[in-house]
């Protein structure tokens, strides 16, 4: 008789069972925001309580978040907090910018993310997730959290800059991960309030990386200044130059539109590679659910050549990507803040306090999912993905600040797995330890070193 084999259960912290001190809190969200929540943050609808920066809610019933996103979304701007961390770094890009400068941003990238665009980037997708693959033809070993961000990075610059950004990939990817070690995590005199103008020590390591991302988009903006003046009419018309494009007295300022180049070249890659090492990583430790996924790859790639047809054509591939982006969430926290004090059935929302609606949190919620910390793809499969709340599943987030690339990503990652998957296999090893860490992304602590061979 079949038996249906335990489900993994991939790492996480567990749940604290008491409240830390002010001084710990301070520590472990400096260190890993992820490991602070108790038990009773994960079975709760929503907690609110007073912390070191002023009142705090925890906002996990799907009917909150829907509240906060969408329904009175008017009432929320971005939390101070988060701004503290991102704005440093994207300045009015999209991730951050708020208001006219939000609408302007969101209008402008609008036309690249329509379906019409994003199947024209499928065949580029597919083109050098092809040729990065290469690298793996004679096995060994390889850091798959590292590889998937240096093809995510090829992948975004052949498709939304058409090759051109200024700069090496190599070191792009090293650059990048220094970035979020040193400027993407909270500050003791953030969760404080301090004013802007108390520098964060925590920080000043991370201006010359900094830096070295401001000289990329300079450089890459002007190599397309001067290709346009030059050969107008046969300039890529990708999302650099709609973005040069919609410059001007009613459009984006020309620091908008180098805050929403950083955007996209830092943030914009980061947590799809962050997603596709985690489902590499999952099925590796679930290769019942490996061997599905394998099997519906072969099938579809011996029969359908066009890659825009692919994931609609892979649900248990799609499920398996989905139930990565449930167990680790690229983005692990949505932070609003109330504009004015309101009450949403018997909670008080005051005006100024941290609203956090985590992905992290929400995707585990014990009154939510069946097993929540277990790795079971089948919560995705057709049927089953349909009775799952909109809210409480948040991977690209909700309401109007949804990600934009959100599909772009989804076509992206079926593309690479079913590249990857289909030529090659990826195990575990004694040295395959990660730790989930919160910076701006979920990040595997210790990178996911794998042994690849191919499949025969």
């Amino acid at each position: 008789m079949d038996t249906q084999p335990v489900p993994f259960v991939p790492p996480a912290p567990r749940p604290r069972t008491t409240p830390p001190s002010t001084l710990e809190m301070m520590r472990i969200v400096y260190r890993n925001p992820l490991e602070l929540w108790g038990e009773h943050t994960y079975n709760e609808p929503w907690i609110s309580a007073n912390g070191v920066g002023g009142h705090l809610i925890v906002a996990n019933d799907p009917g909150l978040i829907r509240h906060v996103l969408i329904d009175n979304a008017k009432n929320y701007k971005m939390a101070t907090v988060r701004q503290m961390i991102l704005r440093p770094i994207l300045r009015d890009g999209l991730l951050t910018a708020e208001g006219e400068v939000w609408k302007r941003s969101r209008k402008a990238m609008a036309p690249v993310f329509t379906p019409r665009h994003i199947f024209g980037f499928a065949e580029p997708m597919l083109r050098r997730t092809m040729q990065f693959v290469a690298r793996y033809d004679e096995g060994g070993m390889t850091d798959v959290a590292h590889d998937m961000t240096l093809l995510t990075y090829d992948i975004l610059a052949e498709t939304l800059f058409s090759g051109e950004i200024a700069g090496e990939p190599g070191s792009f990817a090293q650059e990048i991960d220094r970035l979020f070690e040193t400027m993407g995590r909270v500050d003791p005199l953030d969760l404080l309030r301090a004013p802007e103008w108390l520098p964060r020590l925590t920080r000043i390591r991370g201006r010359k990386t900094m830096a070295y991302f401001r000289k990329i988009v300079t450089d890459t903006v002007k190599m397309r200044e001067e290709r346009l003046k030059r050969d107008p009419d046969t300039a890529p018309q990708d999302f650099l130059t709609l973005l040069l494009r919609a410059e001007g007295p009613d459009g984006l300022t020309r620091a908008e539109v180098e805050d929403n180049i950083i955007t996209f070249i830092g943030a914009g890659h980061e947590t799809t590679a962050r997603a596709l090492g985690w489902t590499i990583y999952c099925l590796a430790e679930a290769p019942w659910e490996r061997e599905k996924v394998e099997r519906e790859i072969d099938a579809v790639l011996a029969r359908e050549p066009d890659p825009t047809k692919w994931l609609d054509a892979m649900p248990f591939t799609r499920a398996a990507f989905e139930e990565a982006l449930r167990l680790y969430p690229p983005a692990p926290s949505i932070n609003r803040e109330p504009i004015e004090t309101e009450t949403w059935n018997d909670l008080v929302l005051p005006k100024r306090a941290a609203v956090l609606v985590m992905p992290w949190v929400v995707h585990r919620h014990r009154k939510l999912w069946d097993m929540p910390d277990a790795f079971m793809p089948e919560r995705f499969h057709p049927g089953n993905r349909e009775k799952i709340d909109r809210f409480q599943y948040l991977p690209f987030g909700a309401g109007p600040r949804i990600c934009i690339g959100a599909s772009f990503a989804m076509q992206e990652a079926i593309i690479a797995l079913a590249v990857m998957l289909s030529r090659f296999r990826f195990d575990v090893t004694a040295e395959t330890k990660p730790w989930p860490v919160q910076k701006l992304t979920t990040q595997p602590q210790g990178g996911l070193p794998m042994q690849v061979t191919r499949r025969v």
